[in-house]
Protein backbone atom coordinates (compact mmCIF):
# COMPACT_ATOMS: atom_id res chain seq x y z
CA UNK A 1 0.00 0.00 0.00
CA UNK A 2 1.29 3.60 -1.26
CA UNK A 3 1.40 6.16 1.45
CA UNK A 4 1.32 10.00 0.15
CA UNK A 5 4.98 11.34 1.21
CA UNK A 6 3.93 14.85 0.40
CA UNK A 7 0.73 16.64 -0.03
CA UNK A 8 -0.83 16.66 -3.22
CA UNK A 9 -2.45 19.96 -4.56
CA UNK A 10 -6.69 18.91 -5.81
CA UNK A 11 -8.86 20.09 -7.94
CA UNK A 12 -12.62 19.06 -7.45
CA UNK A 13 -14.54 19.54 -10.80
CA UNK A 14 -17.98 18.92 -9.91
CA UNK A 15 -20.41 17.88 -13.43
CA UNK A 16 -24.24 17.75 -13.93
CA UNK A 17 -26.69 18.11 -16.17
CA UNK A 18 -29.75 20.50 -16.81
CA UNK A 19 -32.30 18.24 -16.16
CA UNK A 20 -30.75 17.60 -12.61
CA UNK A 21 -31.23 19.66 -9.28
CA UNK A 22 -28.50 22.20 -8.52
CA UNK A 23 -28.58 21.64 -5.27
CA UNK A 24 -27.60 18.09 -5.66
CA UNK A 25 -25.02 18.49 -7.68
CA UNK A 26 -23.43 21.47 -5.14
CA UNK A 27 -23.54 18.61 -2.54
CA UNK A 28 -22.07 16.42 -4.27
CA UNK A 29 -19.31 18.49 -4.93
CA UNK A 30 -19.23 19.25 -1.08
CA UNK A 31 -19.39 15.79 -0.46
CA UNK A 32 -16.18 14.94 -3.02
CA UNK A 33 -14.63 17.92 -1.27
CA UNK A 34 -14.71 16.31 2.03
CA UNK A 35 -13.79 13.02 0.33
CA UNK A 36 -10.38 14.19 -1.25
CA UNK A 37 -9.29 15.76 2.29
CA UNK A 38 -9.75 12.35 3.85
CA UNK A 39 -7.69 11.09 1.41
CA UNK A 40 -4.67 13.39 2.17
CA UNK A 41 -5.16 16.25 -0.19
CA UNK A 42 -5.04 19.54 -0.25
CA UNK A 43 -7.82 21.23 -2.23
CA UNK A 44 -6.67 24.45 -4.40
CA UNK A 45 -9.74 25.11 -6.02
CA UNK A 46 -13.16 23.71 -7.67
CA UNK A 47 -15.67 24.78 -10.11
CA UNK A 48 -19.01 23.49 -11.62
CA UNK A 49 -20.07 22.70 -14.89
CA UNK A 50 -23.67 22.23 -15.86
CA UNK A 51 -24.32 20.20 -19.24
CA UNK A 52 -27.11 19.48 -21.82
CA UNK A 53 -25.59 16.13 -22.17
CA UNK A 54 -22.54 14.25 -21.19
CA UNK A 55 -19.08 14.22 -23.87
CA UNK A 56 -18.37 10.61 -25.18
CA UNK A 57 -14.71 11.33 -24.86
CA UNK A 58 -13.98 13.73 -21.65
CA UNK A 59 -17.23 13.59 -20.29
CA UNK A 60 -17.60 17.78 -19.67
CA UNK A 61 -17.40 19.82 -22.94
CA UNK A 62 -14.15 21.12 -24.35
CA UNK A 63 -14.42 24.56 -23.25
CA UNK A 64 -14.37 23.55 -19.61
CA UNK A 65 -11.56 21.10 -20.31
CA UNK A 66 -9.01 23.92 -21.98
CA UNK A 67 -10.30 25.95 -18.59
CA UNK A 68 -9.21 23.33 -16.16
CA UNK A 69 -5.81 22.89 -18.18
CA UNK A 70 -5.05 26.76 -17.29
CA UNK A 71 -5.53 26.36 -14.13
CA UNK A 72 -3.29 23.35 -13.65
CA UNK A 73 -0.75 24.98 -14.89
CA UNK A 74 -1.47 28.57 -12.87
CA UNK A 75 -1.78 26.83 -9.65
CA UNK A 76 0.54 23.80 -9.63
CA UNK A 77 -1.99 21.12 -9.29
CA UNK A 78 -1.14 17.35 -9.55
CA UNK A 79 -4.42 15.82 -9.23
CA UNK A 80 -7.56 16.58 -10.06
CA UNK A 81 -10.55 14.98 -9.26
CA UNK A 82 -14.38 14.77 -11.24
CA UNK A 83 -17.25 14.18 -9.06
CA UNK A 84 -18.70 11.80 -11.48
CA UNK A 85 -17.61 7.71 -13.13
CA UNK A 86 -15.46 8.05 -16.25
CA UNK A 87 -14.46 5.54 -18.64
CA UNK A 88 -10.96 4.71 -19.18
CA UNK A 89 -11.24 6.22 -22.49
CA UNK A 90 -12.30 9.50 -20.44
CA UNK A 91 -9.78 9.21 -17.75
CA UNK A 92 -7.15 9.07 -20.10
CA UNK A 93 -7.62 11.68 -22.55
CA UNK A 94 -8.20 14.11 -19.53
CA UNK A 95 -4.55 12.99 -18.25
CA UNK A 96 -3.60 13.72 -21.68
CA UNK A 97 -4.79 17.20 -22.00
CA UNK A 98 -4.56 18.21 -18.47
CA UNK A 99 -1.08 17.00 -18.04
CA UNK A 100 -1.18 15.57 -14.72
CA UNK A 101 -3.49 12.37 -12.51
CA UNK A 102 -7.46 12.12 -12.84
CA UNK A 103 -9.58 10.10 -10.42
CA UNK A 104 -12.92 9.97 -10.34
CA UNK A 105 -15.22 9.75 -7.38
CA UNK A 106 -15.35 5.60 -7.60
CA UNK A 107 -11.95 6.23 -7.48
CA UNK A 108 -10.78 8.52 -4.45
CA UNK A 109 -13.71 6.04 -2.47
CA UNK A 110 -11.66 3.27 -3.34
CA UNK A 111 -8.76 4.94 -2.43
CA UNK A 112 -9.88 5.89 1.41
CA UNK A 113 -11.04 2.07 1.89
CA UNK A 114 -7.36 1.19 0.83
CA UNK A 115 -6.44 3.87 3.31
CA UNK A 116 -8.39 2.40 6.37
CA UNK A 117 -8.70 -1.17 5.28
CA UNK A 118 -6.68 -2.73 8.57
CA UNK A 119 -8.14 -6.55 8.48
CA UNK A 120 -6.90 -9.04 6.22
CA UNK A 121 -10.82 -9.48 5.11
CA UNK A 122 -11.01 -5.52 4.62
CA UNK A 123 -7.71 -5.50 2.74
CA UNK A 124 -9.40 -8.38 0.14
CA UNK A 125 -12.86 -6.83 -0.03
CA UNK A 126 -10.72 -3.19 -0.92
CA UNK A 127 -8.73 -4.72 -3.41
CA UNK A 128 -11.61 -6.63 -4.98
CA UNK A 129 -13.76 -3.66 -5.24
CA UNK A 130 -10.47 -1.61 -7.05
CA UNK A 131 -9.84 -4.61 -9.31
CA UNK A 132 -13.82 -4.88 -10.42
CA UNK A 133 -13.23 -0.90 -10.73
CA UNK A 134 -10.04 -1.02 -12.24
CA UNK A 135 -11.22 -4.13 -15.33
CA UNK A 136 -13.30 -1.90 -18.03
CA UNK A 137 -10.47 0.82 -17.42
CA UNK A 138 -8.18 -1.31 -18.95
CA UNK A 139 -7.67 0.45 -22.66
CA UNK A 140 -4.86 -0.88 -24.02
CA UNK A 141 -3.28 2.60 -25.23
CA UNK A 142 -3.91 4.00 -21.73
CA UNK A 143 -2.12 1.02 -20.01
CA UNK A 144 0.95 1.32 -22.34
CA UNK A 145 1.41 5.24 -22.04
CA UNK A 146 0.65 5.80 -18.72
CA UNK A 147 2.14 4.47 -15.47
CA UNK A 148 1.19 5.55 -11.64
CA UNK A 149 4.31 4.15 -9.65
CA UNK A 150 4.75 8.26 -8.50
CA UNK A 151 2.56 7.25 -5.59
CA UNK A 152 -0.63 9.31 -4.46
CA UNK A 153 -3.92 9.30 -4.10
CA UNK A 154 -5.72 6.40 -6.50
CA UNK A 155 -2.72 4.23 -5.84
CA UNK A 156 -2.69 2.43 -3.01
CA UNK A 157 -3.63 -1.23 -3.15
CA UNK A 158 -3.40 -2.99 -5.99
CA UNK A 159 -3.34 -0.28 -8.65
CA UNK A 160 0.72 -0.69 -10.01
CA UNK A 161 0.03 -4.21 -9.99
CA UNK A 162 -3.40 -4.35 -11.81
CA UNK A 163 -1.72 -1.84 -14.79
CA UNK A 164 1.09 -4.29 -15.55
CA UNK A 165 -1.02 -7.29 -15.43
CA UNK A 166 -3.64 -8.02 -18.37
CA UNK A 167 -7.14 -8.64 -18.38
CA UNK A 168 -6.58 -13.00 -17.74
CA UNK A 169 -4.15 -12.11 -15.13
CA UNK A 170 -7.09 -9.74 -13.27
CA UNK A 171 -9.93 -11.88 -13.69
CA UNK A 172 -7.59 -14.81 -12.06
CA UNK A 173 -6.47 -12.24 -9.15
CA UNK A 174 -10.58 -11.64 -9.04
CA UNK A 175 -11.41 -14.90 -8.87
CA UNK A 176 -8.39 -15.82 -6.05
CA UNK A 177 -10.42 -13.05 -3.45
CA UNK A 178 -14.01 -13.91 -4.08
CA UNK A 179 -12.80 -17.82 -2.80
CA UNK A 180 -10.86 -16.04 0.12
CA UNK A 181 -14.46 -13.90 0.50
CA UNK A 182 -16.52 -16.94 0.40
CA UNK A 183 -14.86 -18.63 3.17
CA UNK A 184 -14.63 -15.41 5.43
CA UNK A 185 -18.49 -15.80 4.46
CA UNK A 186 -18.61 -19.10 5.68
CA UNK A 187 -16.99 -18.58 8.82
CA UNK A 188 -19.83 -15.65 9.50
CA UNK A 189 -22.10 -17.49 8.54
CA UNK A 190 -21.19 -20.24 11.85
CA UNK A 191 -20.85 -17.35 14.03
CA UNK A 192 -24.43 -16.11 13.36
CA UNK A 193 -25.49 -19.75 13.44
CA UNK A 194 -23.89 -20.02 16.86
CA UNK A 195 -25.53 -16.67 18.12
CA UNK A 196 -28.84 -17.91 16.90
CA UNK A 197 -28.16 -20.40 18.96
CA UNK A 198 -27.69 -18.60 21.73
CA UNK A 199 -31.01 -16.83 21.33
CA UNK A 200 -29.49 -13.52 21.53
CA UNK A 201 -31.30 -10.54 20.08
CA UNK A 202 -29.28 -8.72 17.65
CA UNK A 203 -29.18 -4.95 16.21
CA UNK A 204 -26.85 -2.97 13.64
CA UNK A 205 -25.64 0.09 13.24
CA UNK A 206 -25.99 1.72 9.97
CA UNK A 207 -26.13 5.24 8.77
CA UNK A 208 -24.18 7.32 6.52
CA UNK A 209 -20.52 7.60 7.32
CA UNK A 210 -19.48 9.78 9.74
CA UNK A 211 -22.48 10.37 11.50
CA UNK A 212 -20.73 9.05 14.88
CA UNK A 213 -21.86 5.55 14.20
CA UNK A 214 -18.62 4.17 15.74
CA UNK A 215 -18.69 6.98 18.75
CA UNK A 216 -22.26 5.65 19.60
CA UNK A 217 -21.07 1.74 19.38
CA UNK A 218 -18.66 3.00 21.76
CA UNK A 219 -20.84 4.57 24.45
CA UNK A 220 -23.26 1.55 24.03
CA UNK A 221 -20.48 -1.41 24.53
CA UNK A 222 -18.15 0.25 26.50
CA UNK A 223 -15.57 -0.40 23.52
CA UNK A 224 -13.02 1.78 21.87
CA UNK A 225 -13.43 1.11 18.61
CA UNK A 226 -11.24 3.25 16.17
CA UNK A 227 -13.08 6.51 16.17
CA UNK A 228 -11.90 9.49 13.64
CA UNK A 229 -14.20 12.40 12.79
CA UNK A 230 -13.57 11.48 8.69
CA UNK A 231 -15.68 9.58 6.03
CA UNK A 232 -15.00 5.89 6.88
CA UNK A 233 -12.94 5.54 9.78
CA UNK A 234 -14.21 2.30 10.04
CA UNK A 235 -14.74 -0.63 7.85
CA UNK A 236 -14.87 -3.84 9.57
CA UNK A 237 -17.85 -5.06 11.39
CA UNK A 238 -17.31 -5.47 14.48
CA UNK A 239 -19.62 -7.24 17.53
CA UNK A 240 -20.54 -6.66 20.99
CA UNK A 241 -22.88 -7.04 24.05
CA UNK A 242 -24.43 -4.50 24.92
CA UNK A 243 -26.72 -4.54 28.19
CA UNK A 244 -30.39 -3.39 27.97
CA UNK A 245 -31.27 -4.03 31.45
CA UNK A 246 -30.67 -6.62 34.23
CA UNK A 247 -32.08 -9.26 32.40
CA UNK A 248 -31.42 -8.42 28.56
CA UNK A 249 -28.33 -8.01 26.72
CA UNK A 250 -27.89 -7.92 23.22
CA UNK A 251 -25.11 -8.23 20.28
CA UNK A 252 -24.99 -4.92 18.06
CA UNK A 253 -22.55 -4.69 15.33
CA UNK A 254 -21.62 -1.59 13.76
CA UNK A 255 -20.02 -1.60 10.02
CA UNK A 256 -19.06 0.61 7.21
CA UNK A 257 -20.77 4.17 6.49
CA UNK A 258 -23.22 4.77 3.58
CA UNK A 259 -22.18 7.43 1.06
CA UNK A 260 -24.59 8.57 -2.08
CA UNK A 261 -23.27 7.11 -5.38
CA UNK A 262 -21.51 4.27 -3.19
CA UNK A 263 -19.58 2.49 -6.19
CA UNK A 264 -21.45 -0.21 -7.18
CA UNK A 265 -18.01 -2.19 -6.69
CA UNK A 266 -18.14 -1.97 -2.93
CA UNK A 267 -21.11 -3.14 -2.24
CA UNK A 268 -20.24 -6.68 -4.69
CA UNK A 269 -16.84 -6.79 -2.30
CA UNK A 270 -18.43 -5.64 0.97
CA UNK A 271 -21.30 -8.22 0.61
CA UNK A 272 -19.68 -10.60 3.55
CA UNK A 273 -19.66 -7.56 5.74
CA UNK A 274 -23.08 -6.35 4.83
CA UNK A 275 -24.63 -10.05 5.65
CA UNK A 276 -23.45 -8.75 9.26
CA UNK A 277 -25.80 -5.98 9.05
CA UNK A 278 -28.48 -8.31 7.17
CA UNK A 279 -28.73 -10.57 9.98
CA UNK A 280 -29.70 -8.24 12.33
CA UNK A 281 -33.38 -8.31 13.34
CA UNK A 282 -33.49 -4.50 14.51
CA UNK A 283 -31.44 -1.67 12.64
CA UNK A 284 -30.72 1.41 14.10
CA UNK A 285 -30.54 4.04 11.54
CA UNK A 286 -27.91 6.92 13.17
CA UNK A 287 -28.20 10.36 11.84
CA UNK A 288 -26.44 13.06 12.11
CA UNK A 289 -28.94 15.68 13.65
CA UNK A 290 -26.41 18.62 12.87
CA UNK A 291 -25.69 18.07 9.41
CA UNK A 292 -27.40 20.55 6.67
CA UNK A 293 -27.81 17.82 4.33
CA UNK A 294 -29.66 15.58 6.81
CA UNK A 295 -32.41 14.84 4.54
CA UNK A 296 -30.47 13.60 1.43
CA UNK A 297 -28.10 11.30 3.94
CA UNK A 298 -31.29 9.87 5.21
CA UNK A 299 -32.87 9.19 1.29
CA UNK A 300 -29.66 7.69 0.68
CA UNK A 301 -29.46 5.24 3.74
CA UNK A 302 -33.29 4.68 3.26
CA UNK A 303 -32.71 3.56 -0.61
CA UNK A 304 -29.76 1.76 0.35
CA UNK A 305 -31.71 -0.17 2.55
CA UNK A 306 -34.55 -1.06 0.13
CA UNK A 307 -31.26 -1.56 -2.31
CA UNK A 308 -30.27 -4.51 0.25
CA UNK A 309 -33.45 -5.91 1.17
CA UNK A 310 -33.88 -4.72 4.39
CA UNK A 311 -37.24 -2.07 4.16
CA UNK A 312 -38.90 -4.90 6.59
CA UNK A 313 -36.89 -4.93 9.80
CA UNK A 314 -37.88 -2.33 12.47
CA UNK A 315 -36.01 0.25 12.07
CA UNK A 316 -34.96 3.18 15.36
CA UNK A 317 -33.98 6.18 14.04
CA UNK A 318 -31.29 7.52 16.10
CA UNK A 319 -30.40 11.65 15.41
CA UNK A 320 -27.08 11.56 16.69
CA UNK A 321 -25.04 14.78 17.96
CA UNK A 322 -27.71 16.67 19.42
CA UNK A 323 -25.35 18.76 21.32
CA UNK A 324 -24.19 20.38 18.07
CA UNK A 325 -27.93 21.30 16.78
CA UNK A 326 -30.13 23.84 18.16
CA UNK A 327 -33.21 22.59 19.64
CA UNK A 328 -35.51 23.30 16.92
CA UNK A 329 -34.04 21.06 14.78
CA UNK A 330 -35.81 18.24 16.78
CA UNK A 331 -39.31 18.92 16.49
CA UNK A 332 -38.68 19.06 12.28
CA UNK A 333 -37.87 15.25 12.46
CA UNK A 334 -40.91 13.11 10.86
CA UNK A 335 -39.74 9.81 11.31
CA UNK A 336 -40.57 7.00 13.76
CA UNK A 337 -39.84 5.67 15.79
CA UNK A 338 -36.91 8.21 17.17
CA UNK A 339 -34.45 8.92 19.91
CA UNK A 340 -31.89 12.16 19.59
CA UNK A 341 -28.81 11.24 21.29
CA UNK A 342 -25.42 12.57 21.89
CA UNK A 343 -22.88 9.50 21.72
CA UNK A 344 -20.23 12.17 22.45
CA UNK A 345 -21.86 13.00 26.54
CA UNK A 346 -23.82 10.42 26.94
CA UNK A 347 -27.21 12.25 26.06
CA UNK A 348 -30.32 10.11 25.24
CA UNK A 349 -28.85 6.52 25.80
CA UNK A 350 -30.48 5.31 28.01
CA UNK A 351 -33.92 6.41 26.17
CA UNK A 352 -32.04 4.84 23.07
CA UNK A 353 -31.76 1.60 25.41
CA UNK A 354 -36.16 1.99 26.24
CA UNK A 355 -36.31 1.90 22.56
CA UNK A 356 -34.22 -1.19 21.51
CA UNK A 357 -36.50 -3.03 24.11
CA UNK A 358 -39.55 -1.64 22.47
CA UNK A 359 -38.23 -3.00 19.14
CA UNK A 360 -37.72 -6.08 20.59
CA UNK A 361 -41.06 -6.61 22.18
CA UNK A 362 -42.46 -5.47 18.57
CA UNK A 363 -40.85 -9.10 17.14
CA UNK A 364 -42.87 -11.19 19.49
CA UNK A 365 -45.97 -13.06 18.13
CA UNK A 366 -48.79 -13.31 20.36
CA UNK A 367 -49.22 -17.39 20.51
CA UNK A 368 -52.23 -20.05 22.20
CA UNK A 369 -50.40 -22.91 24.03
CA UNK A 370 -51.65 -25.71 26.27
CA UNK A 371 -49.44 -26.53 29.10
CA UNK A 372 -50.16 -30.23 30.11
CA UNK A 373 -50.80 -30.38 33.97
CA UNK A 374 -47.76 -33.02 34.34
CA UNK A 375 -45.57 -30.25 32.55
CA UNK A 376 -47.10 -27.31 34.26
CA UNK A 377 -43.61 -26.64 35.92
CA UNK A 378 -42.97 -25.42 32.39
CA UNK A 379 -44.95 -22.26 33.37
CA UNK A 380 -41.87 -20.44 35.16
CA UNK A 381 -39.75 -21.30 32.23
CA UNK A 382 -42.17 -19.50 29.81
CA UNK A 383 -42.74 -16.48 31.71
CA UNK A 384 -38.97 -16.07 31.76
CA UNK A 385 -38.70 -16.18 27.79
CA UNK A 386 -42.03 -14.29 27.18
CA UNK A 387 -44.98 -11.80 28.42
CA UNK A 388 -47.61 -13.94 29.31
CA UNK A 389 -50.91 -12.25 28.51
CA UNK A 390 -53.60 -14.73 30.25
CA UNK A 391 -53.82 -17.52 31.50
CA UNK A 392 -56.17 -20.14 32.06
CA UNK A 393 -56.45 -22.83 34.22
CA UNK A 394 -57.84 -25.96 33.24
CA UNK A 395 -58.40 -29.89 34.71
CA UNK A 396 -55.69 -31.37 32.00
CA UNK A 397 -53.43 -28.08 32.03
CA UNK A 398 -53.12 -24.72 31.05
CA UNK A 399 -54.04 -22.66 28.41
CA UNK A 400 -51.76 -19.86 28.07
CA UNK A 401 -51.81 -16.67 25.88
CA UNK A 402 -48.05 -15.63 25.44
CA UNK A 403 -46.51 -13.10 23.58
CA UNK A 404 -42.72 -14.93 21.91
CA UNK A 405 -39.96 -14.12 20.19
CA UNK A 406 -39.16 -15.62 16.90
CA UNK A 407 -36.11 -17.40 18.23
CA UNK A 408 -38.68 -18.98 21.35
CA UNK A 409 -41.58 -19.76 18.79
CA UNK A 410 -39.57 -23.24 17.92
CA UNK A 411 -39.06 -24.45 21.39
CA UNK A 412 -42.65 -23.68 22.32
CA UNK A 413 -44.06 -25.29 18.70
CA UNK A 414 -45.25 -28.73 20.34
CA UNK A 415 -47.34 -26.98 22.86
CA UNK A 416 -49.68 -24.66 20.67
CA UNK A 417 -53.23 -24.89 19.99
CA UNK A 418 -54.01 -25.76 16.37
Amino acid sequence: MTNISVAENALIVGVGLKTEDISEIKESLWETEELTYAAGANIIGSLIQILHQWSPGTLIGKGKVAEISDLVKETGANLVVVDHSLSGVQQRNLEDAWETRVLDRNQLILDIFAKRARSHEGKLQVELAQLLDQAPRMVGAWLESHSRLGGGIGTRGPGEKALETDRRTLRFRVSQIRKELEEVKRHRRLHRERRRRNETHRFALIGYTNTGKSTLFNRLTNSEVFVKDMPFATLDPTTRKVELSESQNVLVTDTVGFIRKLPPQLIDAFEATLEESGDAEVLLHVIDLSSPHRDQQIDTVLKLVEKFGWQNKPIVHVFNKSDKAPIQEQFKVKLHPKVFTSALNGDGIETLKKKMIEAINSLRTEVELFIPQEEEYQLYELAKQGEVLKKEKGTKGTICFVALDPHNLRQWHGYRVK
